[in-house]
């Protein structure tokens, strides 16, 4: 029973959630900062496949 009571007096746990909600937002910045930069890149690379191919239908303003 001294034992269930130290568990319910212990504060350590509290730097452990904290911590855990850092690295959630760290986490969640980092998911949506990926997709963006995914977006970024798929459209570049989509840019430079139409302008290899020659099927860009705006050549002077994308394929330089």
């Amino acid at each position: 029973m001294k034992m269930f009571t130290y568990m319910l007096r212990d504060e350590s746990g509290a730097s452990a959630a904290e911590y855990a909600l850092i690295l959630a937002i760290v986490g969640a910045a980092i998911a949506i900062a990926a997709l963006t930069l995914g977006k970024a890149v798929a459209g570049a690379m989509n840019n430079a496949a139409a302008c290899v191919s020659g099927t860009s239908t705006t050549y002077t303003s994308v394929c330089k």
